[in-house]
């Protein structure tokens, strides 16, 4: 037969299942749901990127077609081509070449055959040039493919830029070229007409692209410019001729000089949907030697033929590695959530089951023969107590009936033992049925003194399992408590949840003493003072209170009280002072935390507050800068004195801040 469970396990069961069912259940749902959200982020980022590169891309485009059409324009030119003064082309197509910041401007005859450029007049050939502009009034410059002869022509000093030797790329389509000797140009050309309306010519103008370093780095500084990237990741930029990056900001990571990576081709993957199909690239990609949050853009030319690509990314392992942090970071805080949770459920559950094992036990011994055994006072006074006092008063009348009982039956046993040996069967039978009637009415009185007590118990035991919830009052203040500290895990990252979720989150202003919120945090780092056997010393003058989010405050007096314990590793002391100020943003209070260390260099100090330095051989050297990041969310000012004794660090905040950002 098998064993029923016992009421602890019951109980145990019933407090610990939605912790280790459900908790770990919605833990997944948000994990799972904050990796996809982040991954869409991360898409939504680079869309917005490629939409700026393609903004500035276009308007280099304009630029050059407007440069050209106002080179065009220019009535020394017109006077120039009427008066046929042709030895004078060349240095006026200089001057308006830079002039209008092009790197190639050509003069044209009316049929379209090259007359001159800026190196001098150009023999009649005859032949007119490719027709590379696809709106000839240009709207916009048109990207184009050129032959080395034909660049030679229009662009003779840009030569060298072509013939870029293709590197070994992983994931790249096969190909059994070994240089790039074609040129990509963004061309213009403009129509030259007199007075009279009548064609005298056209200008061709534009720029090349192959290795036009200081066009990528711009649009580079454009779309990710300094800052726009956090968690330390890179910003890149790519023009692709085909497949092959003839101007990129993507290094050889390999090289010690860090070479750019022109000459690299794109994966095979992204050629088929840009190139091949046409479409978009929005997803990560391999470039070079490391993943990239990825977007590319096919470059058409006049006739509509896919050319080349646009490529704007940024690095994906520190995103990455951000995201595994936040994630780590909720697990650990569901953990912490799930066994504070099961450790007051397993308390509140054995304030039940003790005293029902306890009252078991009693009626165990009861059985056994210890007739006197009974349950006792219990310290609670709910359903359980009173369940406790009812079954303590049902042994007490069992065991009265039974005494009388025996009594009844030992005076059966004298009467009839004084009767006479001839009636002796005689006797014992009416014995025996007296004795059977005697218990049949007392068994009915038993019965009738049980079920009075057994029918309070089932009610008392239904009661209870109704107003379960309530019967907790006396523990108000633990769950108070729990809820205080659920409340807390969801202010940081993300505010689960509420925290999650949101707002995300800490960030709510209310009016902090500075002095219980210094105390507080010197409890938090208190084992670090006394391992390094360093003194505190408190001057608190300050009468106003600090308008900023208790948690945030906290998390930056920690992280300065930290750096001061590591500053002092063989003892010193700690000073900590409050006092009112008046800053011109209105009054507030100044919180100075100071050390006896070795203080603070002047380069040091320099580049105290940025990100990712640090002195000491451990650590990320981002506290600081999250320190004086938060305190400026509440118009507040971090700074760092070189004091004579070590370091010491002030937090200037106000009382009322206008606005948390």
């Amino acid at each position: 037969m098998k064993q029923p469970l016992s009421l602890r396990t019951k109980l145990l069961l019933l407090s610990l299942l939605p912790l280790w069912a459900v908790l770990p259940l919605l833990g997944l749902i948000l994990v799972y749901w904050g990796d996809a959200a982040f991954d869409r982020l991360l898409i939504t980022k680079v869309r917005s990127d490629l939409a700026v590169a393609k903004g500035y891309f276009e308007r280099v485009q304009g630029e050059i077609a407007g440069g050209t059409r106002a080179a065009a324009s220019a009535h020394r030119l017109v006077h120039l081509l009427q008066n046929q003064r042709l030895q004078d082309l060349p240095a006026l197509l200089a001057d308006a070449r830079r002039e209008h910041q092009l790197e190639f401007i050509n003069l044209l005859g009316p049929e379209g055959e090259l007359r001159a450029n800026e190196f001098g007049l150009v023999a009649p050939q005859g032949a007119p040039l490719p027709e590379l502009v696809a709106d000839n009034n240009g709207n916009l410059a048109s990207v184009a493919l050129l032959q080395p002869e034909l660049l030679q022509q229009i662009a003779p000093a840009l030569g060298d830029r072509l013939g870029i030797p293709l590197l070994p790329t992983p994931n790249a389509a096969p190909s059994e070229r070994s240089r790039e000797e074609r040129a990509m140009v963004l061309i213009a050309r403009a129509p030259i007409h007199d007075a009279q309306g009548r064609l005298l010519g056209h200008l061709l103008g534009g720029v090349l692209l192959n290795r036009n370093l200081p066009f990528i780095d711009h649009l580079n500084e454009i779309v990710y410019p300094e800052g726009a990237l956090p968690a330390g990741s890179q910003g890149t930029a790519t023009l692709f001729l085909e497949d092959v990056r003839i101007s990129t900001n993507v290094r050889l990571f390999e090289s010690s000089r860090g070479e750019r990576a022109i000459g690299t081709r794109v994966s095979q993957q992204v050629r088929e949907q840009v190139l091949g199909s046409g479409g978009t690239w929005l997803a990560r990609a391999f470039v070079v030697k490391d993943w990239y949050i990825s977007a590319y853009l096919p470059l058409s030319n006049k006739d509509g033929q896919r050319v080349g690509m646009l490529y704007v990314g940024f690095l994906e392992r520190p995103f990455q590695w951000a995201k595994y942090s936040v994630l780590a970071g909720v697990a650990c805080v569901f953990l912490a959530v799930m066994l504070l949770a099961a450790w007051v459920s397993l308390r509140w559950a054995g304030s039940i089951f003790r005293p029902v094992e306890r009252m078991a036990r009693t009626m165990a011994r009861v059985e056994s023969g210890e007739s006197d055994a009974r349950v006792g006072l219990l310290p609670a006074r709910d359903e359980l107590g009173s369940l406790a006092g009812h079954l303590d008063h049902l042994l007490d009348t069992v065991d009265d009936k039974t005494r009388a009982l025996q009594r009844w039956g030992e005076e059966l046993d004298r009467k009839v033992a004084e009767r006479s040996a001839d009636l002796e069967a005689a006797q014992t039978q009416l014995l025996h049925s007296e004795k059977l009637a005697t218990v049949g009415q007392l068994t009915a009185s038993i019965a009738h003194e049980i079920n009075n007590p057994i029918a309070v118990i089932q009610g008392n035991l239904d009661l209870m399992r109704e107003l379960l919830g309530p019967a907790a009052e006396p523990a108000r203040a633990e769950i108070r408590l729990i809820d205080q500290q659920i409340e807390r895990m969801r202010l940081i990252v993300t505010q689960l949840l509420q925290y999650a979720r949101p707002g995300e989150y800490a960030g709510y202003v209310e009016p902090v003493d500075p002095g219980e919120a210094l105390d507080s945090s010197l409890l938090l780092v208190e084992h670090l003072l006394s391992r390094a056997r360093i003194q505190v010393r408190r001057d608190y003058r300050a009468r106003r209170s600090v308008g900023i989010n208790r948690q945030e405050l906290q998390q930056v007096l920690i992280n300065l009280m930290v750096n001061a314990a590591q500053a002092m590793p063989d003892g010193g002391r700690l000073s900590l002072s409050t006092e009112d100020w008046d800053g011109p943003a209105g009054a507030g209070v100044r919180i100075a935390v100071c050390d006896t260390g070795p203080g603070l260099s002047p380069e040091m100090m320099a580049r105290l507050f940025q990100p990712f330095v640090t002195s000491k051989a451990e650590g990320t050297g981002l506290g600081l800068w999250i320190s004086r990041s938060i305190v400026q969310r509440y118009q507040g000012e971090l700074r760092a004195e070189a004091d004579p004794e070590g370091a010491c660090f002030s937090l200037l905040l106000l009382s009322e801040p206008t606005q948390a950002a």
